[in-house]
């Protein structure tokens, strides 16, 4: 991933959406800390009138008030701020997620999922305490410092000079600590994003790691990624341990100066009492802001460093198409056809030149040996991948002109892995068509046989099916697939594998209904066994990225030596149940 710088400003923008709660929520804290600056100034006038002998109970009382209302406004602006900050962070976060899921399909090849997850998570965790927080703390406790700078001039230029020199070395130290607290603040989240990465891929494959007792394995794995999120973690509070303890020497040293330096001044009739008081409270005023301000710097630096993260995944690249061009009538074209169609992964060529063509009805199946290019073919034609040249065309027309979304509502695919998600049998059969009429439902769950699995599910097509479909059966994962595809109504259908995990009986049901698909739309299967394909109107055998030879299942055991040996390596001729024959 290309690294990305951010500034100061970037973060601000942050906050361009909502300037109408910032300007509220600073000006309820500046009014609340002018309230405060009040404070000392009535503080002085009571002790003075004390010390004269007058009455000093309505200024006392004038106090309290003052009190009562700082605590009332800073209490509404932490909540504005709260509330805007959940608000930038929900934006952040819904641009992220939609991001992520329109990334190109080589971008989900190149970058681990749980790194993603936790860009969307951990990092706009860390976003939401900067804005909500550090930003207005740093304006208001800048400006909240200045004014009480000027009062302080004003009450004993001497003691101020005192407390500039205690506060300035702890700027310097703070101002030498920053770039260090930002790049081990980098450090921490990436190593926080590996563990989510290593984390998911541990739980994504249970399983086989239960299988193959990796428990310690993956758990030493996982440990080692928490040790260097830890010693991230750990830099990251040394170097911000050392600037609460600069902050906290200036604020301990400032007070010491006063009470020191002013006792001795009052001691001296230089200075009354309440004076002294008053610029002690100033003093509190000053240190306490600035001391605040320090804090939200540092938040900020490590802010800056889980945008650089957030920006890197907004920056990854995402599909996009031009404008879909409208659709004539298809006439006589092909559903599909493949021109010259040349691909590779990461260098590694798979098609070279490949021609193919689909007709709008009718079972094309592809046949070969692994690795000759069958489920690259199903990804391109799916538009997860483009060609790097050739051309895709359905029904006639440019796949690029007609884009991803037109393209695939022609397509519908079931894969090998037969997804399944998290939610209800119904959602799973529907999730490509959500509204999806009852009697549709009903006619796809009989096609591919799975009556009976409805009947047996506690709530029937209500029941609950878990994480990657772990309470059905791979064939049963299948065949719900199967169902999901059918039920789009497509004019392409693609298969890969689609008998992988279906038993006998099943598999022949399943031939009778690409059978009957067959009179409605294309299909497009990629298998091994005899029974999916050697009824098929067309069997391409790939080879080497090319199409090595094309003909039916008789005329390619006729002159196809490759077709052939995948017949007798594959187990092809194992007995045809769909029509009584060997």
């Amino acid at each position: 991933m290309t690294e990305r710088r951010v500034r100061f400003t970037d973060m601000l923008r942050l906050a361009s959406g909502h300037r109408g709660t910032v300007v509220v929520a600073v000006g309820l804290t500046l009014a609340g800390s002018g309230l405060g600056l009040a404070q000392p100034l009535v503080a002085k006038q009571a002790i003075d009138a004390a010390s004269g002998g007058s009455a000093v109970w309505p200024m006392l009382a004038g106090l309290a008030g003052l009190f009562l209302a700082e605590a009332t406004l800073g209490a509404l602006a932490r909540f504005l701020l709260e509330r805007m900050g959940e608000r930038i962070v929900l934006g952040l976060r819904r641009s992220l997620v939609c991001n992520l899921l329109r990334l190109r399909m080589r971008v989900y090849d190149e970058y681990r999922t749980g790194d993603l997850i936790s860009r969307v998570t951990t990092d706009t965790t860390v976003l939401r305490d900067v804005t909500a927080q550090a930003l207005v703390e740093l304006a208001t406790g800048g400006l909240t410092a200045v004014a009480a700078v000027a009062l302080m001039l004003w009450l004993d230029p001497v003691l101020l000079l005192m407390v500039a020199f205690t506060v300035a070395g702890a700027a310097v130290v703070v101002s030498s600590l920053l770039a260090g607290i930002r790049l081990a603040g980098e450090r921490t989240q990436a190593a926080i994003g590996v563990v989510a990465a290593d984390l998911e891929r541990a739980l994504s494959a249970m399983r086989m790691v239960r299988a193959n007792r990796a428990e310690r394995r993956e758990a030493d794995r996982i440990g080692e990624r928490l040790d260097s999120a830890c010693t991230a973690g750990v830099r990251t509070a040394k170097l911000a341990s050392v600037m609460s303890s600069a902050v906290e020497l200036a604020v301990q040293g400032s007070f010491l100066i006063v009470l020191v330096v002013g006792g001795m001044r009052v001691a001296g009739d230089a200075a009354s009492l309440g004076e002294l008081v008053a610029f002690l409270l100033y003093a509190s005023y000053l240190v306490v802001p600035l001391s605040t301000v320090f804090r939200s710097i540092g938040l900020i630096q490590k802010g800056m460093g889980a945008l650089v993260r957030i920006t890197e995944a907004m920056d990854l690249p995402i599909e996009r198409d031009p404008p879909p061009v409208r659709s004539p009538e298809p006439g006589d074209a092909p559903a599909l056809e493949l021109r010259d169609v040349w691909f590779g992964y990461r260098e590694r060529p798979v098609l070279r030149g490949l021609r193919l063509t689909v007709p709008r009805r009718g079972q094309v199946a592809l046949v070969g040996r692994s690795g000759a290019g069958k489920s690259t073919v199903l990804a391109l034609v799916a538009r997860f991948y483009d060609p790097e040249s050739g051309e895709i065309r359905f029904d006639g027309q440019l796949a690029d002109a007609l884009g991803r979304d037109e393209c695939r509502r022609r397509v519908a695919i079931v894969d090998q892995s037969a997804h399944a998600v998290h939610g209800s049998l119904w959602d799973n059969l529907t999730y490509a068509v959500p509204g999806a009429d009852p009697g549709e439902v009903a006619r796809v769950i009989g096609l591919t046989s799975l009556d009976e699995v409805v009947a047996r599910m506690p709530g029937g097509l209500a029941g609950s099916i878990s994480d990657r479909g772990g309470t059905l059966s791979a064939g049963e994962r299948q065949r719900v697939a199967i169902a999901r595809a059918l039920l789009t109504r497509p004019s392409l259908l693609l298969l890969d594998e689609p008998t992988s995990h279906l038993d006998a009986l099943t598999e022949a049901d399943l031939a009778r209904v690409l059978a009957a698909a067959a009179g409605e739309c294309a299909l497009l299967v990629i298998a091994h066994r005899l029974a999916t394909v050697r009824h098929a109107d067309q069997i391409v055998v790939l080879d080497g990225g090319v199409a090595a030879a094309t003909g039916t299942h008789e005329e390619l055991l006729g002159h196809s030596a490759l077709y052939r040996r995948l017949v007798a390596s594959q187990a092809l001729a194992a007995p045809d149940v769909t029509r009584g024959k060997v």
